[in-house]
């Protein structure tokens, strides 16, 4: 299954009737040259119809881009630019929309050369705001043709984002376990994002899982799942259940997606499951998630929704942890303290009981869970992937409706150390800078669940970019701010 878009961004080029079109027309060129150069020349097309100083340029150029296949658009300002019609080409394009403007050249030739699109774009934000219309505009949207490539190349991963969320269904299983109320928030706000769920229960999927009992097509899963475990498969007489498991997930998405594109799996894994299926289900959750299909542990809706969201971003596998415990004192004098640059309160292990995948653990074994198995028997506990989590850069984050149905999310870069956790399950000590205060202050403070979604890698920039687009207020977006930027909670005097 496909699971994520393909994204191609339409290049217009707009000019205003006073200004020499064949200012807009060369800085295109220049633009997508420079792009060319230096990214892949398949995330683009340019518009050669037109340039857009009219209403009816407008339409123009909206066909053609439509008959290139673009879903995502960037409107050029090559000079000042007609006010109206380029904000009209996003009004009327169906995806996410970019402006960027032209730097000047040369002080050599600021008489019939000069383009005054830095004068433009202010005249173009301001009537994209009168128009209510979304479009992203870059921290500073005028530049060389370099430099707007690259601008073109960051907005990449958040017009990925942005298209998968709109014809995105989540599909979950049961509600959320008792005692799990953090997980269990409205659902409003998926619609209002453009995203779909699927609701289903327990028994809906123990049906379809024991319709798939025998199915032809669980040896080669097996094999499959014995060769990527090698070692690690400590487990081995569970591999058929879990195939079978796998192979009803996969199914059952194919069939239910409907007009979606793309799924994610928000799946319950205790506390009847195990008792009834035999095994849990993190193994195969991780299966999935590899292959760009998140699934969430313990019915977690919006855990899900970002998990799919860092997916897009990242083009990577992603995971979703606790934010779990605190790294002992003893532990960070021997194996952090004077080796890190971390205090002690900007460390903690991010954990799961194994639904990590094996791209982004250090070492693997499939075993069984050991906190279930304290008040179950063992042999239906099996099916968790242990191991410690890759040391390296990762943004934790996560989006999240509030009981009160508002958006919120945070964001936050840090890294995984390279140091060994000494307990179990998928685990990783992390280190954020200020983790303390953004613990308190942001994720207390804003009532935020125990699951974040991990990114491996600094992609904080484009995460945030997408939340500002979906239309999350930014003041709603928490971030671990550093030293002497106090939150509006925090004691000044503390």
């Amino acid at each position: 299954m496909n699971n994520m878009p393909e994204v191609k961004i339409g290049i217009v080029a707009v000019s205003r009737d006073c200004f020499p079109e064949s200012l807009s027309v060369n800085r295109r060129k220049a633009l997508v040259q420079a792009y060319q150069e230096k990214y892949d020349a398949k995330n683009i097309y340019e518009c050669p119809i037109c340039i857009v100083e009219s209403e009816i340029h407008m339409v123009q150029a909206l066909e053609d881009v439509k008959a290139a296949g673009c879903n995502a658009l960037v409107v050029y300002l090559g000079n000042f630019g007609p006010e109206i019609s380029e904000t009209l080409l996003a009004k009327h394009f169906d995806g996410p929309c970019m402006f960027i403007a032209a730097a000047e050249e040369s002080g050599n030739n600021l008489i019939q050369g000069r383009g005054d699109a830095y004068c433009g774009m202010l005249n173009a934000s301001y009537n994209l705001k009168l128009r209510n219309i979304k479009a992203y505009i870059p921290e500073y949207p005028v530049g060389t043709a370099e430099e707007c490539a690259e601008m073109i190349e960051e907005f990449l991963p958040i017009a990925r984002a942005v298209i998968g969320l709109s014809s995105l269904k989540i599909i979950s299983f049961g509600p959320r376990p008792l005692n799990f109320l953090a997980c269990n928030a409205p659902i409003k706000q998926l619609y209002n994002l453009g995203v779909e769920i699927e609701e289903n229960s327990e028994l809906d999927l123990f049906e379809a899982f024991n319709a798939h009992a025998g199915d032809a097509r669980i040896p080669e899963v097996v094999k499959d799942m014995e060769e990527e475990l090698g070692k690690g498969n400590k487990k081995p007489e569970i591999l058929e259940k879990l195939a079978q498991y796998e192979l009803t997930l996969l199914d059952w998405a194919e069939a239910h997606k409907g007009y979606r594109k793309y799924v994610a799996i928000a799946g319950k894994c205790w506390p009847a499951f195990q008792t009834q299926f035999g095994f849990v289900p993190c193994y195969v959750n991780s299966r999935l998630t590899s292959r760009g299909i998140p699934v969430s542990c313990e019915v977690d809706i919006y855990g899900a929704l970002s998990e799919f969201i860092g997916t897009c971003v990242s083009e990577d596998v992603v995971t979703l942890l606790d934010i779990n415990n605190s790294v002992p004192a003893d532990l960070y004098e021997e194996d952090i303290k004077n080796v890190h640059p971390y205090t002690q309160r900007e460390t903690f292990m991010g954990f799961h009981c194994g639904n990590t995948s094996t791209k982004k653990l250090s070492f693997c074994e499939m075993k069984y869970q050991l906190i279930m198995a304290r008040s179950l028997p063992e042999e239906v506990t099996q099916g968790t992937l242990e191991g410690d989590i890759l040391p390296g850069d990762i943004t934790f984050f996560r989006l999240q409706s509030t009981a009160d149905n508002i958006l919120r999310a945070y964001i936050a870069q840090g890294e995984v150390l390279p140091v060994a956790t000494r307990s179990f399950g998928a685990i990783g000590i992390f280190a954020i800078p200020e983790m303390n205060r953004f613990y308190r202050h942001v994720l207390i403070e804003k009532n935020f669940p125990h699951h974040g979604a991990v990114a491996f890698g600094h992609y904080g920039k484009a995460i945030y970019e997408v939340f500002k687009y979906i239309g999350v207020d930014v003041e709603e977006i928490g971030f671990n701010q550093p030293k002497g930027m106090l939150y509006k909670t925090e004691n000044p005097f503390a």
